[in-house]
């Protein structure tokens, strides 16, 4: 399937700073939080701590048997390709890592914490939030390939979560206002372009609720920091390029949403590539350079789909 047709260049450079805060401020009075889990409580503060153990890891997920079966689901789908099964908490950690196996748990704890929204393709949100993860964790890896002073400021492994969580505020918003979001998507959409008709129509975007939210769930504070300027994320003026980033993170983010959205298709056939090597020349070039990306070398190194796990599953 072909891509999609590529926006105008203003819609694919990042969005000016708005003030939302205070469009923010009365969305949280009137909407109802998702609730976590302690056991998601617990993997997050886990995130802190780089010397944990894969038997804490194991025996925190472990305290929820349906978290269990859950993780072990989404693992057998990314070992479907070795002809091995995951039995075991223990398994999938051999088999995936631990970090890997804690980010399936986190992904599944926030699965469970939003409720089905009528009129929302929950299979196709899913998959999308998946299709952002992978793509979010292979540009940070090809970043820091060619700019090692990023390891300090960018994580494959937060990335991946951190791109699954980027659509988390529009569920929020589908339960609070669902005819706004209604009219956001009857206009027509282009990579990039959503945020801006969100922001038109509600005064904020669904990357802000989920950086609030992320906040208000004591994610780390990198995590949330690019979540909150993932829509815009380049500063400006800026002496350098590289000086641009807001957050090498938050750029990250926005170069993978735009790449969820434009190889949808690919992403949901497992027995196609998941990028479309054309799509690359269709993301914002002013952030591909801020991180020391060009679309081709990207296209040198395309993403595994091992890093694309089925979220629809949990």
């Amino acid at each position: 399937m072909a891509p999609p047709t590529s926006a105008p260049a203003a819609l694919l450079t990042p969005l000016p700073p708005a003030q939302t805060a205070p469009h923010l401020a009365v969305f949280f009075r009137t909407v109802k939080l998702p609730v976590m889990p302690e056991v998601a409580h617990a993997l997050i503060r886990s995130l802190q701590d780089r010397d944990i153990a894969a038997a804490q890891v194991g025996a925190l997920i472990a305290q929820d048997p349906v978290l269990t079966t859950k993780v072990l689901r989404a693992a057998n789908g990314v070992a479907l390709g070795l002809q091995r099964e995951v039995e075991s908490l223990n398994s999938a950690v051999s088999l995936l890592g631990l970090t890997q196996v804690r980010l399936l748990a986190l992904a599944a704890c926030m699965n469970v914490s939003f409720p089905a929204v009528p009129g929302l393709n929950r299979a196709h949100f899913w998959r999308n939030c998946m299709a952002c993860a992978g793509y979010a964790q292979w540009l940070s890896e090809q970043a820091l390939l060619t700019q090692g002073a990023l390891r300090q400021q960018l994580d494959p492994q937060q990335a991946w979560l951190a791109g699954m969580m980027l659509r988390l505020g529009e569920l929020l918003i589908v339960q609070s206002q669902p005819q706004a979001l209604s009219l956001i998507e009857r206009q027509p959409h282009v990579p990039g372009s959503r945020w801006a008709s969100e922001r038109q129509v509600l005064g904020f975007t669904e990357v802000d609720v989920t950086a609030e939210l992320a906040q208000r769930w004591r994610f780390p504070d990198s995590l949330v920091d690019a979540l909150r300027v993932a829509a815009a994320p380049l500063a400006w003026p800026a002496s350098t390029p590289a000086h641009a980033l807001l957050s090498p993170l938050g750029g990250v983010l926005h170069l993978a949403s735009h790449l969820a959205d434009l190889n949808s298709a690919s992403v949901q056939a497992s027995d196609a590539p998941v990028l479309a090597p054309e799509t690359l020349d269709l993301l914002p070039a002013d952030v591909l350079t801020a991180l020391g990306l060009t679309p081709q070398a990207l296209r040198a190194q395309p993403p595994a789909r091992s890093s694309f796990v089925d979220l629809s599953v949990l």
